[in-house]
């Protein structure tokens, strides 16, 4: 097939890998620390995985491992949305399993978890894996979000394990995808398989973080990626003199993406959705607090302006989020009996019929429009599709009328935009190439060293990639447990935002002046060749984490 330039020469790309890990894996051996608990709920956690609960952190040093060198095929599953870097998570893997035996091998499952059960897989070979080294996507094999929960679709893991004589799968995803990966391991454990299961770090979202996780791999492409399409935008509008730009940024659950772009870009608002919560905001004193920079912008002769709106801005609003938690509740226990309804004005009825009156209220102050995208298909978790809800377009329907409202005669002409797939996908930054295939390859030693039940683990990110310290924590020890479904669950929780954090902080000092000024910085299209000081760019994120 043709090929770019550019993915001719990302091919030639040769990640770097931290220092430890360029030895063969026969000479590298496991230390394992203290033993763990959990985020929280560790009472019910030590119940429901009795054999990987309190399991230690696994780091690494030089020394004599030769189980490494026994032969052993091994099983990757990518899961969830796409990342960039996924390509080389598995490129690693392969690299290091080769590297302790050269006759091992390695089987990608199709579509995602599905593939384990149905028994679709393709043995990884070195002109498969050559062909999409340093590339985005996931299509090498494809993902999926069939979830792993049920007896029979674990016992059909363990017949294509045995079948394929795989001792251990190596799960590639976000926080729902490891919680899998750790019921999964817990179920092998208990059925006394041998088989292991490792996690790799996945989300752009960036809410796969602690620690030991300094970030999930994807996030440093991905608000790469958009920083410059916002970073062309505010051009733009420094050029025409004459829109509000209202874009909203990928990122449910929370608003890490939001305020990266913001350290990067400088726009002249960025709505952090934790913050919204922490002060129990409502929609109305949101819209009406852009309202105000709006204003005096326009007195001050600039009738534009850049912000940013997280895409789970809804959830984090009191009121809404107690709308969304009811609907979420409703839906899943009368799911039968809600599919029935006729229309819109069925499911209105009903729905006020079982909303609490705050809830009632609540729902009846949307426009139409946003409260029929709250009925909208569930995602696969059973919950509300938030990104399919315009917050963007409602929020300045709103800033409008409170412009209105307070009779101020400006111009305000507002343009929309929702920045996501256009960031899963992109060429992995030089930074995301070398952490996933660094990922990749501590996950191969993980194996080698006997480990189940624990996420792969690269530290120190901020610093060169050969100070870089590899390990592993246990999957349990980043667990509490969560409403889902209507029923408590075990879940990785999700990494918000910390308002007393070194990336908010920064953002909180300057963004006052952001709001009045035009202070727009433009990064630019990511560099993948170069001096370092541009090439390898850590994140602002990163940047300011590491200096607290």
């Amino acid at each position: 097939m043709d090929l770019s330039p550019l993915q001719t020469e990302r091919y030639r790309y040769q990640p770097k890998l931290p220092a430890l890990l360029r030895k063969n894996p026969t000479e590298i051996k496991a230390v394992l620390g203290e033993p763990t608990s959990a985020y929280a709920d560790a009472d019910k956690l030590k119940e429901i995985f009795k054999n990987h609960f309190g399991a230690p952190v696994a780091l690494f040093e030089a020394g004599p491992n030769p189980a490494a060198a026994a032969p052993r095929n091994i099983g990757v599953i990518l899961s969830g949305g796409q990342a960039p870097g996924g390509h080389n998570v598995i490129a690693g893997l392969f690299d290091g399993l080769k590297a302790g035996n050269k006759e091992n091998k390695l089987f990608g499952f199709l579509g995602g978890p599905s593939g384990i059960v149905d028994d679709k897989a393709v043995e990884i070979t070195d002109d498969l894996m050559n062909a999409y080294r340093n590339t985005g996507g996931f299509d090498i094999i494809g993902s999926g979000r069939t979830k792993l929960e049920t007896v029979e679709q674990f016992d059909k893991c363990i017949d294509v394990c045995k079948r394929r004589n795989i001792s251990a799968v190596v799960i590639i995803g976000g926080d729902d995808s490891n919680t899998n990966a750790a019921v999964l391991a817990e179920y092998f454990a208990e059925k006394k398989t041998g088989i292991s299961v490792i996690g790799c770090p996945k989300t752009i979202d960036g809410d796969l973080k602690n620690e030991y996780i300094e970030t999930s791999f994807g996030f440093d492409t991905a608000t790469k990626t958009y920083a410059e399409l916002i970073g062309n935008i505010e051009r733009d509008a420094n050029s025409a003199k004459k829109y509000w730009h209202f874009i909203k940024l990928m990122g449910r659950s929370a608003s890490h993406i939001a305020l990266e772009c913001a350290l990067q870009t400088q726009p002249n608002f960025c709505i952090i959705s934790e913050e919204v919560e922490k002060e129990q905001k409502t929609l109305m004193q949101v819209a009406k607090e852009i309202a105000d920079i709006v204003i005096t912008r326009a007195k001050a002769g600039k009738t534009f302006g850049v912000g940013l709106i997280p895409e789970g801005l809804i959830e984090f609003i009191p009121e809404m989020k107690k709308l969304i938690a009811e609907l979420n509740d409703l839906m899943a226990q009368n799911e039968a009996e809600f599919s029935q309804l006729a229309d819109f004005s069925a499911q209105t009825k009903w729905l006020k019929q079982h909303f609490s009156k705050d809830s009632a209220a609540a729902f009846d102050s949307l426009p139409e429009g946003i409260a029929k995208q709250l009925l909208l298909d569930r995602d696969p978790h059973g919950n509300v599709q938030v990104s399919l809800i315009e917050t963007e377009k409602l929020l300045s329907e709103m800033v409008k009328k409170a412009i209105k409202a307070r009779g101020e005669e400006i111009k305000f002409s507002a343009l929309h935009h929702f920045f996501g797939y256009e960031g899963r996908c992109a060429f992995p930054s030089n930074f995301d190439a070398d952490y996933c295939y660094s990922l990749g390859y501590n996950a191969s030693v993980l194996i080698a060293n006997g480990l189940s039940g624990y996420l792969s683990s690269i530290r120190n990110l901020a610093a060169p990639a050969d100070q870089w310290i590899p390990g592993g924590i246990p999957l349990t020890m980043m667990m509490n447990m969560e409403q889902r479904h209507g029923m408590l669950k075990p879940v990785i929780r999700k990494a918000l935002v910390e308002l007393d954090s070194a990336p908010f902080r920064e953002f909180a000092a300057n963004r006052d002046k952001w709001a009045e000024e035009t202070c727009y910085t433009y990064p630019g299209a990511i560099q993948y060749y170069g001096p370092s000081s541009v090439c390898d760019l850590t994140t602002r994120t990163l940047y300011f984490e590491s200096r607290k």
